[in-house]
């Protein structure tokens, strides 16, 4: 259960947002629902996510990797659920989409989507991990504006999505059923906590 309530006063901008993610994703978002209690934070968030969404250095691919990688990493469900349907929107291939949370056991993935996955932990761990050599190869494939601002500014958008999210006990919504993060990565973030 939510740590807060998923009915925010009814104000005009709570409408506008709930009629546009129905409109745009099928339902009404939790993380919108609980933000729209500061219409502040919920408005800020808003123009933030729309000025993100207009980064295009980094393929899209390799973003959604990044961003479900980071998600699993925190063992935000909800995240996960939803990239689920980020990530088929962007065409990923199913089995990409699946194995993101073992990812390191699966043969689905290139040596690059490897790199983009591990540097996305890395930069997910407490403190960060990310070592030179796997910065450097990433610098290399992608070049500086992708690799040393957009792919290090996502996983860190992303590192905010999911720890708001599960901090608030944000759970799946339906997106895609058996995408929840691992209950490994759950555990190690709650166990953490305490």
């Amino acid at each position: 259960m939510a740590r807060v309530s998923l009915a925010p006063p009814p104000t005009l901008l709570h409408r506008l947002t709930q009629w546009y993610t129905k409109r745009t994703y099928g339902k009404a978002l939790d993380p919108v629902k609980a933000l729209a209690h500061n219409l502040r934070v919920l408005w800020g968030t808003m123009r933030f996510e729309q000025s993100v969404s207009k980064w295009n250095r980094l393929d899209p691919g390799l973003r959604a990797l990044a961003e479900m990688a980071t998600a699993a990493a925190i063992g935000c469900s909800w995240c996960m659920d939803f990239g689920h349907w980020i990530s088929r929107e962007r065409g990923i291939a199913p089995e990409k989409v699946h194995d993101v949370p073992v990812w390191r056991g699966s043969d689905a993935y290139t040596p690059l989507e490897r790199d983009v996955m591990a540097y996305a932990e890395a930069m997910t761990a407490t403190p960060p991990t990310v070592n030179d050599g796997l910065a450097e190869r990433l610098r290399d494939r992608l070049g500086e504006p992708a690799l040393g601002v957009e792919l290090t500014a996502m996983v860190a958008v992303e590192n905010l999505r999911s720890r708001v999210n599960s901090a608030l006990e944000l759970t799946s919504q339906g997106f895609k059923d058996s995408c929840d993060a691992p209950a490994a990565a759950a555990d190690r973030v709650r166990t953490s906590t305490k």
